[in-house]
């Protein structure tokens, strides 16, 4: 390996620097001065399923698990909220009780009547069997927002229950139900309805979203004077795509469960909170954001403190630190590939090093929480491993470059094709191939995933992760002044023309307030960037003499 000059060394010091400098940022401590109104939640969703368990599949988790989760939420909460009465081989309320929690029990109804059958019959049992632990019951959840069953059905089945117990019997849904259907209202004990500024048809950023609850609540009070209200659902995610500038994080999420919790003290609000445990399996119905509600991560590690500052990711030394790896290990790739570099071109490839590091860094540390299923899991594996290999390839050609070294001639996207094609009978294409060919398969990556997040959005994340190092490799070719010129055809066209299109259009769909929105679209345009040049440029022919 070829040593560094004195002058790139320090400058490969300082970028280290800015290194941690750039995760340090965004992951400084915030929100210190957001208190908490009281030391514990009046009430939380309660859902124990863990990593590898789901209620779709029918998988639920041990008493055991159940046990220690209630025991744990029994440190923060006076009470918790359940969502169906016929769930494994055991009885919250049962557990509740033991811990000194109260419940509201609730049952679950669908389209399936025969099912609905067995969950009033057991919420009933369940109600006369702990009747100082269940203190209300909550017939259905979001049912009419869902449209399982008709209004008229749902009535009865709250007049079934409401008939069979003590306790106060209410249904639950979004807010909006409740004014498009205010006869459920007369049949109901308590008005219970969901407030989640994130998920509304107008999202609420996180400054002006507990005066929306605040204010939805008094308006649903007033057209229901009669009744008391309690908020049945109400919460912020840590993770996940953003919808107009309402931001999924960490800080966010304390924020805003502090704001709240000081609103419902000083204004006597019933509540509860969605949820206890960020909820895996509800990725496959409602992507990132859907599984990271919880005040506990899926593992049963809290989010954040209560009270004091918060840090979005108390983990940035770690992820800091596998940056800096990356640029050291690609840079010493760098110098053992290829022929001894100037000093000048030590510090090019210094700082190439060091963008890419950063980009692999964030990559991995990105898509790490994520892997929530066994097809997240292998996309992670191919993706990850793709930009490990062409950070590498990036690397080898710009020593090349700046030695002045012969590198070879560009690959076309057609050529890629036919490449990948080759893969599936097992026929790799020769090493001097695997740069371009593998750049252009991220671009046409991209434009797929971008016809989905204009087809439908509402629960696909930005995949700015996925193309981290394919972003810088295109600014660094650019830099180099590598980016072929002409040669291009269909398969450029179609890869580049669909991205750059399909991006705008995402764009002007998610709105300017929507800056992880945008900062993609900058993204894709840059992705796009390189096939669309090689359309456009014509190829320049030699005239005979």
């Amino acid at each position: 390996m070829h040593r560094l000059a004195p002058l790139p060394v320090l400058l490969f010091v300082a970028l280290l620097g800015s290194i941690i400098l750039a995760w340090w940022l965004p992951n400084r401590p915030q929100a210190g001065d957001v208190g908490m109104a009281e030391a514990r939640f009046n009430s939380v969703s309660f859902a124990p399923f863990r990593a590898g368990q789901s209620p779709l599949t029918d998988t639920f988790p041990s008493r055991a698990e159940v046990e220690a989760d209630v025991a744990l939420v029994a440190t923060r909460a006076r009470a918790l909220r359940t969502y169906a009465a016929n769930e494994g081989d055991y009885d919250v309320a049962e557990i509740a009780q033991r811990h000194g929690l109260k419940v509201w029990q609730g049952l679950w109804l669908g389209a399936d009547r025969a099912s609905n059958a067995r969950e009033i019959a057991k919420a009933i049992a369940l109600a006369h069997r702990y009747p100082d632990t269940i203190e209300r019951v909550i017939v259905g959840n979001e049912v009419l927002l869902r449209r399982d069953l008709p209004a008229g059905d749902l009535i009865a089945a709250i007049d079934q229950v409401r008939a069979a117990v003590r306790q106060p019997v209410t249904y639950a849904d979004v807010w909006e139900f409740w004014a498009q259907f205010p006869e459920v209202a007369r049949h109901v004990d308590i008005v219970t309805i969901h407030l989640l500024p994130y998920w509304e048809d107008t999202p609420t950023g996180i400054d002006g979203a507990v005066a929306h609850v605040a204010d939805v609540y008094r308006r649903m009070a007033a057209l229901f004077p009669s009744k008391p209200i309690a908020v049945g659902e109400t919460g912020w995610p840590s993770r996940g795509r953003w919808r107009d500038d309402a931001a999924p994080s960490v800080v966010n999420q304390a924020v805003f469960l502090r704001r709240f919790v000081a609103l419902a003290h000083a204004e006597g609000f019933d509540y509860n909170l969605i949820e206890a445990f960020d909820q895996v399996w509800k990725y496959q119905n409602e992507g990132t954001v859907g599984a990271n509600w919880g005040l506990w991560r899926s593992d049963r590690t809290p989010k954040f403190p209560l009270s004091g500052a918060v840090t979005e990711n108390p983990d940035w030394m770690k992820a800091a630190a596998a940056s800096g790896a990356f640029a050291l290990l690609l840079l010493a790739f760098a110098l053992g590939c290829g022929p001894p570099l100037p000093v000048g071109a030590q510090a090019g490839v210094v700082t190439l090093a060091a963008a890419l590091g950063v980009a692999l860094g964030y990559a991995w540390i990105a898509t790490s929480p994520v892997l929530y299923d066994a097809y997240v899991r292998t996309a992670a594996v191919g993706n990850l491993g793709g930009q490990t290999l062409l950070a590498m390839l990036m690397m080898a050609r710009a020593a090349a470059l700046l030695s002045g070294a012969p590198v070879p001639p560009s690959r076309s996207g057609a050529d890629a094709t036919r490449a990948v094609q080759g893969l599936f009978h097992l026929r790799l294409p020769p090493l001097a191939c695997w740069f371009d060919d593998l750049s252009f398969v991220f671009v046409w990556t991209a434009a797929v995933l971008e016809v989905m997040l204009v087809a439908d959005p509402r629960y696909r994340d930005f995949p700015l992760p996925a193309f981290a190092v394919p972003l810088v490799a295109v600014v660094g070719r650019a830099l180099l002044r590598d980016l072929p010129r002409g040669g291009g055809g269909r398969e450029e066209v179609l890869a580049g023309a669909v991205l750059a299109l399909c991006a705008a259009a995402g764009a002007l769909r998610e709105g300017p307030l929507n800056h992880q929105a945008q900062l993609w679209t900058v993204c894709a345009f840059i992705l796009a960037a390189p096939p669309l040049l090689r359309c456009a440029t014509p190829v320049r022919r030699r005239v005979p003499a």
